[in-house]
């Protein structure tokens, strides 16, 4: 056996699982997070409506990230989203057609734009995620606050090692 305890000579063969991977625990994970994707992908599209009628689900994520973080470069939400330029440039433009973004130039670099919320926008998407938080907060009504922090963080941390 080789030293990284998986047999193949160091080769990293695809057609290896690595140790662990049907463990009962990775198995509960794998069906919890296919639920929770699946709800979440549901609910991604009811609350882009709930911001715009016309909204694209896929556009929600754009919006509350400008929410959480303020103005940003196109390229810097594009990075955030995992989207190409001409993707962004399209999402960024239907916002903008909706009243929900404006564009100004960046005065740190003249070829560059940034992007940030309309105060209509601020507005919708604020309103939509009080909501979102309210509904949150009467299905776990029953948890400790101690767990709901702690799911807060455990999620955090699945989320940075999913990261690219």
């Amino acid at each position: 056996m080789h030293e990284d305890g998986n047999g193949d000579g160091g080769r990293g063969g695809a057609d290896v699982a690595p140790s662990g991977v049907n463990q009962p625990g990775f198995l509960a994970l794998e069906r919890e997070l296919t639920v929770l994707l699946r709800r979440a992908r549901a609910n991604q599209g009811e609350m882009a409506r709930e911001v715009h009628p016309d909204l694209e689900s896929a556009a929600y994520g754009l919006l509350v990230r400008l929410d959480e973080c303020g103005r940003q470069r196109a390229t810097e939400l594009a990075a955030y989203i995992g989207v190409g330029k001409a993707t962004m440039s399209r999402q960024l433009r239907a916002l903008e057609d909706l009243g929900l973004v404006a564009r100004e130039p960046d005065p740190a670099d003249g070829r560059a734009w940034l992007v940030d919320l309309t105060e209509e926008g601020r507005s919708r998407v604020q309103r939509v995620r009080d909501a979102r938080r309210a509904r949150y907060a009467g299905r776990l009504a029953h948890w400790d606050p101690d767990e709901v922090t702690e799911l807060a963080r455990l999620l955090h941390q699945l989320n940075r090692g999913m990261e690219k």
